[in-house]
């Protein structure tokens, strides 16, 4: 089958939504679909166009057996409500003549990641010049999330927010399959006017055989110096808008006085600035750059306690990528989540819940876990058998492949449709592979009192 698929966001980034889009690609390349990638130059998490590409430049290139077609993009120092648009907006329009190019090309299937809902109309304009089937997996509810977060002004109820998430309702409900990450967010995306039959639970996922419990104390507790003796808490994944980075800070200043807990935050993004700042008085805190894709075992294995903090106004918007490198792990997760949320379903049973921004919960959950070794275990294994259980990728890419062959008429449609995934196998996969990953040529620095200098190589989400 020849499948385009066209998303802002793809390998080298190794993390976030780049990470999932590009092995997803790699994956129907070696099932025997031909595929081709429209996107943009690699800059995420850094907000920096990586060494090697252009921001102003077409290029092409192929990568693990996929064509990789790239279109302009401007990236912004600092991030704001309108720089974002024309950030996702310059993409849209500079990847057009690709859409034109490809469509002698003929694809049976056109699939559209978001974000971003700017490159919804060309999507679908393709698919109906070439009589092919489309396809919209959301990864990130970008309309909610530019009102919840700040990033655009007046609120969903203003003209503005109404006309955005009416332009939302139009596009999504002309695509012949729209899927998202969790079955909250599928569920969501019904209720902004997706038919139930075309909507699909497509989860992110986690190799369980590259991570693993490791039966021997990790590296980098050797490397950053922390005793052996000593609880390791980790956060490892993107540094934004979205993920209350500053509670981390607040947690780690109130819990200074223990010198038996350490923090290790690693990732980038741009709230890194700040945690850095913030961190650099603290001796119990170790602030890593990204790290290398193969020493992410090795990373997540410092933990002896996940944190996964949220902002209240996000909470129900995302489905953290990272956590499922966290449970996969075998290591205890403290999440930030409120009941009726993806997040909330699935540490419940395998981990310990606070409300989201209540950094003297958070603190508390540390200190708790801290002082009961066992129960830790106990956590650990409960996620790590999720893991295995909920999150496997294979599975995941049956149910795409059906769906597919439904789609291309060789089975019936009804083989990938929202039933696919038990209700309470939501998302995960691993941001919290976020960690690892940079570019290789970038010196790196492990900031904070605590440890020693760590090399920065190349990029690799988690």
């Amino acid at each position: 089958m020849r499948i385009l698929i066209y998303g802002l966001n793809y390998a080298p980034e190794v993390t976030g939504v780049g990470k999932y889009t590009a092995e997803m690609a790699e994956l129907l390349a070696t099932h025997g679909h031909e595929v081709r990638v429209i996107c943009a130059p690699p800059y995420y998490p850094q907000w920096r166009v990586h060494e090697g590409y252009r921001a102003g430049q077409y290029q092409r290139e192929t990568l693990r057996g996929v064509s990789v077609w790239r279109a302009p993009l401007w990236v912004p120092a600092q991030q704001g409500g309108l720089k974002r648009i024309v950030h996702l907006a310059s993409f849209a329009l500079s990847s057009l003549p690709l859409l034109a190019r490809l469509a002698a090309w003929r694809p049976q299937a056109v699939m559209l990641i978001l974000p971003t809902l700017f490159c919804a109309p060309g999507a679908l304009m393709l698919a109906r010049a070439v009589g092919a089937r489309s396809w919209l997996h959301i990864q990130d509810f970008e309309v909610d999330a530019a009102f919840d977060l700040g990033l655009l002004r007046g609120g969903q109820g203003s003209r503005l927010g109404r006309a955005a998430l009416a332009g939302e309702r139009w596009l999504l409900r002309r695509f012949d399959v729209v899927s998202s990450i969790s079955a909250r967010m599928v569920e969501r995306a019904i209720d902004k006017g997706v038919d139930a039959s075309r909507a699909v639970c497509l989860p992110n996922w986690v190799d369980t055989r590259a991570i693993f419990p490791l039966p021997y104390p990790s590296a980098f507790r050797r490397r950053l110096g922390i005793p052996q003796d000593n609880t390791v808490v980790l956060y490892s994944g993107n540094m934004g808008a979205k993920q209350g980075i500053e509670i981390l800070a607040d947690v780690a200043t109130a819990l200074a006085s223990r010198p038996d807990i350490s923090f290790v935050f690693c990732g980038d993004g741009a709230a890194r600035r700040e945690l850095l700042a913030r961190c650099e008085p603290l001796s119990n805190c170790h602030v890593l750059p990204l790290q290398p894709s193969s020493m992410l075992n090795e990373l997540l294995n410092v933990a002896d306690i996940h944190v996964l903090p949220q902002r209240n106004d996000a909470a129900d918007l995302v489905m953290p990528s990272k956590l499922t490198g966290m449970l996969a792990s075998g290591r205890a997760v403290v999440a930030m989540a409120r009941p009726g949320t993806s997040l909330f379903d699935v540490v419940s049973d395998h981990g310990i819940l606070v409300p989201p921004e209540d950094g003297a919960a958070l603190a508390a959950a540390i200190v708790d876990l801290a002082g009961d070794p066992a129960r830790r275990a106990a956590l650990g294994r409960a996620a790590r058998r999720y893991a295995k259980r909920m999150l496997s990728p294979q599975a995941i890419f049956d149910v795409l492949e059906a769906r597919l062959a439904g789609l291309a008429g060789e089975v019936p449609e009804s083989a990938g449709q929202t039933q696919v995934e038990p209700p309470t196998a939501v998302s995960g996969a691993s941001s919290a592979q976020q960690g690892a990953g940079q570019s290789a040529n970038q010196p790196a620095r492990q900031t904070g009192k605590g440890g020693s200098t760590l090399p920065e190589v190349e990029q690799s989400d988690v």
